[in-house]
């Protein structure tokens, strides 16, 4: 596939060097030292963007974003206060830590509160690793309404049954960030993300049906080209035309790649520190038991280059880590972060602020073989609602897709509900596809799950 052009600009694009927020950082320490905080920490981050939305041909949008912010954290004792200032100058920096101290002056102890044990926390050799996470875009206005265009075009061209557009947008997106502490710790780098996207609508009256399709990538080279996204997201808008309702039946159901990273989100929640020490996860004490089907392999691959949730350390300062989180369908580490350890009488996984490419490994089937395995069923493209009780694990969304017939896609389906449990449904994952999208911090293919309820007519 042909990708979108692109031109790198070695220069610094931000305001500030790097050099000035590590500067900034070690400030802060030194201050809130100075003032009594028996423990600190600090965040210093600055970033742009740029976004162009073109809409039939014309430019609807531009829009600019910079900002930049330091947040504090302050400890006496067990007591933490935060305060946070977008002003660089000394003085803001100064009133931040008294803000934070007098916070924290105010706030009840808490046992599990204060900065990770120094073991834990990433080596300043590993902090400035090459993650290859930063890859600057130089692209005028002109260059992205131009791209935009030709996204949104190339839909229009696919067939006269795209009728109109919701737009077609180019971002882009750059930061930089330092975090440190009073233990010695600090790290931090530059890293981007860009993406194209475009969504259309098909047919008229009263038979219309919209959809869309984006690339997203740390480097704008491995975008996917403007033609083949527009291209795309009108195949999509044209296959749910004639769209109807099915009966109410129990299928199987295939959640296509980026639906089920949604799925493997709802995992991730109920897995999470926040969930289990509050005992809102109908996956309390899973640890060591199987949680899903024996085809299920999960991994962490924290450090991978270029990848969209790469990190050496996480939000605490603690080094990330290559870890299996699944084995055989076997549940073999929780994510958490130092304080939800402490709640839990647990270590930290390093997981302060999310997990880091969670990869679940992909079976043998192309998306067509999973079809054909599934045989007779739901395709599910599209799902809406909040339906997810994350104590008991029941699910129940709002959905669109396809009717599957002898593992072919037979005619477009609307307005139908899927439900089940997820106790039950990751229990009956049949099969999981080697269609692998990345688009953020969860790779994986489409997932065949045995049975649902699906609600209809």
């Amino acid at each position: 596939m042909s990708r979108t052009p692109v031109s790198l600009v070695p220069a610094s694009r931000f305001s500030s060097p790097f050099a000035t927020l590590q500067e900034l950082a070690q400030d802060v320490l030194a201050h809130a030292k100075k003032s009594g905080a028996s423990e600190c920490e600090v965040g210093v981050s600055e970033g742009f963007g740029q976004g162009v939305t073109v809409r039939c041909g014309e430019v609807e949008t531009i829009e600019y974003n910079r900002d930049k912010g330091i947040g504090v954290t302050i400890y006496l004792g067990q007591q933490k206060g935060h305060a946070s200032t977008s002003d660089f100058s000394s003085a803001a920096l100064r009133e931040t830590v008294e803000a934070a101290l007098n916070i924290a002056r105010f706030t009840a102890s808490d046992p599990c509160a204060g900065l990770p044990e120094a073991h834990f926390l990433a080596k300043r050799e590993e902090s400035f690793a090459d993650l290859d996470l930063y890859h600057p875009w130089l692209l005028p206005v002109e260059g992205a309404i131009e791209l935009a265009r030709r996204c949104e075009q190339a839909a229009f061209a696919l067939s006269p049954q795209i009728t109109n557009s919701e737009g077609a947008t180019v971002s882009l997106q750059e930061g930089q960030f330092v975090s440190a502490n009073s233990l010695g710790f600090i790290g931090g780098y530059p890293s981007s993300r860009h993406s194209l996207s475009c969504s259309v609508i098909a047919g008229k009256d009263e038979n219309m049906q919209r959809d869309d399709w984006y690339s997203t990538s740390r480097d704008a080279r491995l975008i996917a080209s403007p033609e083949a996204i527009g291209d795309y997201a009108a195949r999509r808008a044209l296959a749910r035309l004639g769209a109807h309702k099915i009966k109410t039946c129990k299928v199987p159901v295939v959640f296509e790649a980026p639906l089920a990273a949604s799925l493997m989100g709802s995992f991730i929640h109920a897995v999470s520190g926040g969930s289990l020490y509050r005992k809102t996860s109908f996956l309390v004490d899973s640890l060591g038991k199987r949680v899903f089907s024996k085809k299920v392999q999960i991994s962490e691959r924290p450090h991978l280059p270029g990848a969209l949730a790469s990190g050496l350390f996480d939000s605490d300062g603690v080094a990330t880590r290559d870890r299996e989180v699944v084995v055989d369908g076997v549940l073999q580490g929780y994510f958490l972060s130092v304080y939800t350890a402490r709640k839990l009488g647990l270590q930290t996984t390093g997981n302060a602020g999310g997990c880091h490419n969670l990869i679940v490994h992909p079976g043998k089937h192309d998306f067509q073989g999973l079809l054909k395995k599934m045989n007779r069923g739901l395709l599910v493209t599209e799902l809406l609602g909040q339906g997810v009780n994350y104590v008991n694990g029941d699910y129940s969304r709002g959905a669109a897709g396809y009717w599957v017939e002898h593992g072919k896609i037979v005619h477009a389906v609307e307005e139908v509900t899927i439900a089940g449990n997820l106790r039950d449904m990751f229990k009956n994952i049949a099969a999981i596809g080697n269609d692998v999208l990345v688009r953020g911090s969860k790779q994986v293919g489409s997932i065949l799950v045995e049975q649902m309820k699906v609600a209809g007519s």
